[in-house]
């Protein structure tokens, strides 16, 4: 009941924090999760009063108030939050009565005609694309995974005349956090994550949303009022996972959503897992309202949940070790390391992926880069200039096989691309009138510029 009430508070105080359509995407996102959060603890432990008492701390009044009637006047405090607190409890009797004020005295009975017609939810729709599975790895190059001797055979040799390659594809940034933050959320990158916040800290309170839902200042755990693509498909009734090769908690057994504790340090253990490649834990809209805790999980669960296809997420981020992601000097000596092992991953991973019924029948597979491995000195090769070009690949009977395209994507692209194929709006940078989407053309429509 304890991790309950802690769920609860936060999400009532994330809620406090927003208004308008922020919110509603917000209280979409996370109804599902808050529900399950519910529904098990109250199965378990059967205590129904102490969530009333819980619930019972917000102000009833505001509570049930009506929003306000102009749309740039601000929301009462606490009118939202009981709108997502509402939700996942109405079915539990004693805590309705808990939630619900006393009926105010009336001279006459209420019509039934007078009750406002209940708005009809418009909800996003997929088109042909309705699995897309995305496979970040760490790159040694351009030429490493796609040149004329690469490093990687079986992406160049076997995979890359299958699919569709992204000659143009480029990062924001070396490190690997800001790329990860930005395909998710279209956050750009600050000058924490461009060190892979070694710190694991809240952005100041200060900090603001810009004009493009952008957060301003520098930090790593980024406000409520900061959605990602996760809370978009929450919101659409889509269902999304992460999986994590080598998640596990701190008694080495696996475990959903680890992260270290607020303001701790990310000590990453030698090629194991880390939390810079999974970006899901940065962000308050999925930690505080619980969907990183119902959705962020180990690797070890794909091999079921690709079994059925009601059972296989409509987006898949997986996220390899750090040895098996390909960072160099991660491996365990007279091992595979570098390009290599990143190769190796790709051989035992995809195969099932395009053998799942999902991806046979509606899906897409993304291999791309999230980060760039230091230049090898001894091998002559020169730091980059620029964004560093890495290149990616789209496998699905929806493109091509042996295509190029040319033209320049980055992680925003690729949250758009994916934003695109289940009908959602655009995050943040995401939103840019020069960032291209491949949607058009997985969509069977002509693609523009």
């Amino acid at each position: 009941m304890k991790a309950l009430k802690g769920y609860l508070q936060r999400a009532l105080a994330a809620a406090d924090s927003l208004s308008g359509k922020r919110f509603n995407l917000l209280v979409g996102s996370s109804l599902v999760a808050t529900a399950a959060i519910v529904a098990s603890t109250l199965t378990g432990a059967g205590d129904n009063g102490a969530l009333a008492a819980l619930l019972g701390q917000r102000p009833v009044g505001a509570a049930v108030s009506a929003p306000p009637a102009k749309p740039s006047a601000p929301a009462a405090s606490g009118g939202p939050a009981a709108s997502s607190a509402s939700g996942p409890v109405a079915a539990s009797g004693p805590l309705v009565a808990a939630e619900s004020p006393a009926a105010a005295p009336s001279s006459r009975p209420a019509s039934p005609q007078s009750k406002p017609a209940a708005p009809t939810e418009t909800l996003p729709e997929a088109g042909r694309i309705k699995h897309v599975f995305v496979i970040s790895l760490a790159s040694s190059g351009y030429d490493a995974a796609f040149g004329a001797t690469p490093q990687m055979p079986y992406l160049a040799g076997t995979l890359r005349p299958e699919g569709e390659l992204l000659s143009g594809y480029s990062l924001l940034e070396e490190a690997a956090l800001p790329n990860q933050i930005a395909a998710i959320s279209g956050q750009p990158p600050n000058d924490q994550t461009k060190e892979n916040c070694p710190t694991f800290s809240d952005f100041p309170v200060s900090a603001g949303l810009d004009s493009k839902g952008a957060v301003e200042g520098a930090g790593c755990l980024y406000p409520v009022e900061a959605l990602t693509l996760a809370d978009q498909l929450t919101a659409g009734r889509f269902k999304w996972r992460g999986y994590m090769e080598g998640m596990v908690d701190e008694a080495g057994k696996p475990d959903n959503c680890v992260h270290p504790e607020s303001d701790g340090t990310d000590e990453p253990p030698l090629g194991g897992y880390a939390t810079r490649n999974n970006p899901f834990v940065y962000f308050h809209s999925l930690l505080d309202l619980g969907d990183c805790a119902l959705n962020d999980v180990p690797l070890d669960r794909l091999d079921a949940d690709l079994r059925k296809i009601d059972s296989t997420p409509n987006y898949a981020l997986i996220s390899p070790s750090l040895c098996n992601a390909g960072v160099i000097g991660q491996c365990p000596d007279g091992t595979p390391d570098g390009a290599a092992s990143a190769d190796a991953f790709l051989s035992q991973w995809v195969p099932k992926i395009q053998s799942s019924p999902a991806y046979e029948k509606d899906g897409l597979l993304i291999v791309t880069f999230g980060e760039l491995n230091p230049p090898d000195p001894a091998a002559g090769a020169a730091a980059p200039t620029g964004k560093p070009k890495v290149g990616a690949l789209l496998l699905s009977r929806f493109v091509s096989p042996g295509a190029t395209d040319a033209a320049s994507y980055d992680p925003y692209s690729l949250l758009r691309t994916i934003e695109d194929l289940f009908g959602l709006d655009h995050l943040g940078l995401a939103d840019g009138a020069k960032v291209k989407s491949l949607a058009p053309g997985l969509l069977g429509e002509t693609r523009g510029d």
